[in-house]
């Protein structure tokens, strides 16, 4: 049998420009991530015009403490994976996506938590609930949540006050007039209005909107044409009764 050693070059040949396409299109389509330099970090964060914790150049010192900021670093070294874990441990974020681009941008996305009610109790606890009930470390960063004072267990907090506040905060009325809510020894609440002199007693923390309510229409229909500092205390605790006492 005799070789061929044409017939074996051209199919060496052919294979060698095979395999030249096969790098080039890859590389086309696919740049030298060593070579690509994060040129842009996007931060993207759920709920970041509301009172929350957390804006864009948190999230930067939060990298950089821990040297995973990723701008002016090769794409190489930057870890989506490390970016994310990092975050999710933060006390104030919920949930943190990262991912990067064939362009040299670092995109984050993240849901913070938010809070609704910071609680001063009486037992020297000092700490935010969020809106699903969640407890959350203080912090220095000033807000406009209600204040929750008294005899509080974070469990009462997280059953009670958490629901109590986001009937609150759905309504514009509430939310402008309600700045302190008190509990007692007894688990009974009590609530401390902006405008009036006056102390509000709700009773047993159950059927807060019926409540909320009544003392609306009292509002309307009574202090608006008595006065808003005629009463000291005005206790709503009871059905079809409320009952005012005078300064």
């Amino acid at each position: 049998m005799t070789f061929n050693w044409k017939k074996s070059l051209i199919i060496v040949f052919d294979i060698a420009i095979a395999a030249y396409l096969v790098l080039a299109i890859t590389a086309f389509n696919k740049p030298a991530e060593k070579a690509t330099v994060c040129s842009e970090v996007k931060i993207d964060i759920e709920n970041d015009i509301m009172d929350g914790f957390l804006n864009a150049k948190a999230i930067k010192t939060i990298l950089e403490k821990v040297h995973l900021y990723p701008l002016g670093r090769p794409m190489a070294e930057v870890s989506a994976r490390e970016i994310e874990e990092t975050l999710r441990k933060n006390p104030f974020i919920e949930m943190a996506e990262c991912h990067k681009t064939q362009s040299g941008h670092v995109c984050i996305r993240l849901k913070q938590r938010m809070p609704v009610v910071h609680v001063m109790a009486d037992n020297n606890e000092n700490y935010y609930v969020d809106t699903n009930g969640g407890i959350m470390p203080e912090t220095r960063v000033a807000t406009d949540n209600i204040i929750a004072t008294g005899h509080i267990s974070k469990k009462y907090a997280q059953k009670y006050l958490a629901p109590m506040v986001n009937i609150i905060i759905q309504d514009k009325f509430w939310q402008s007039q309600i700045e302190q809510i008190n509990v007692l020894n007894d688990g009974s609440m009590e609530i401390v209005p902006r405008v009036g002199e006056h102390i509000v007693c709700l009773g047993a923390p159950s059927n807060i909107e019926k409540k909320l309510e009544r003392l609306r229409k009292f509002y309307q229909y009574g202090l608006n044409q008595a006065g808003w500092n005629k009463y000291a205390y005005i206790n709503i605790e009871f059905d079809n009764q409320i009952i005012c006492k005078k300064k």
